[in-house]
């Protein structure tokens, strides 16, 4: 892969710890915070905090406002706060698995059966990678039925290698706030949520996680699907005939 210069300057900013964790604690946060509150979740002082904000700036990484935090009503000149830039960054953060998607794809090109569509094929294969992968972290974890709390948390570990950046917005719930595909999905969501619901309900299969589904559950700027305890409501854990449970 040949980087450009931007991409390099963006590489030593980031290659910095501190800078890294900081860059980290803005993403998650998925909202404008203020140095005040990256310099207490990193336990550094305001003004080291403000001098490696405004390099993260200067890197194009961030960008800066001066606004009260939301439900804050403060008098005198308002809080810069700082976001994270809406563009994609060159050297992929947030983590981007465009290799899994095409390794899938080509598999299913490969195998396609008579009959078969192309689509068919491709949620078939990632069913299987995904049941692979789910059956390989089984043998690793000590036998008997996975209740679906336990399931998910197992998941949970993969899924954050994944770059998926798991969420766990309830004991039977876990949002994914990142899509590894993404742009791909944008461009053909059809296709692409669907394999990577295929892929996600082949793992679950795979761990023996019989509690659990991955339900297609659509948010702007986040993964399109979820992991949820059977029986929570929303989203839908249809993923085609290909890819059975």
């Amino acid at each position: 892969m040949t980087l450009d210069h931007s991409s390099l300057t963006t590489l030593a900013f980031l290659g910095e710890a501190l800078r890294r964790r900081m860059f980290e604690f803005i993403r998650h946060a998925r909202r404008p915070v203020t140095r005040e509150e990256v310099a207490d979740s990193l336990g550094i002082s305001r003004k080291l905090a403000a001098f490696h904000l405004d390099k993260l700036v200067s890197a194009g990484l961030l960008r800066t406002h001066y606004e009260s935090p939301a439900g804050i009503r403060k008098v005198g000149r308002k809080p810069k706060l700082y976001e994270p830039v809406a563009e994609a960054i060159a050297v992929s953060i947030p983590e981007r698995r465009y290799g899994m998607l095409a390794d899938v794809l080509t598999e299913a090109v490969l195998t396609e059966g008579e009959g078969e569509s192309a689509r068919e094929a491709a949620l078939r294969v990632a069913c299987q990678q995904g049941e692979d992968l789910g059956g390989a972290e089984r043998e690793r974890v000590p036998p008997g039925r996975l209740g679906a709390e336990r399931g998910l948390t197992l998941a949970a570990g993969m899924l954050e290698d994944f770059g998926f950046e798991p969420e766990r917005a309830a004991p039977t719930l876990v949002r994914l706030r990142n899509c590894p595909f993404h742009p791909m999905a944008a461009r053909a969501p059809e296709l692409v949520c669907s394999v990577n619901q295929a892929f996600l309900a082949g793992y679950l299969h795979g761990l023996g996680c019989d509690h659990t589904e991955a339900v297609l559950a659509p948010r702007s700027g986040a993964c399109c699907v979820e992991l949820r305890g059977k029986g929570t409501a929303g989203g839908t854990s249809e993923t085609g005939a290909t890819c059975r449970r």
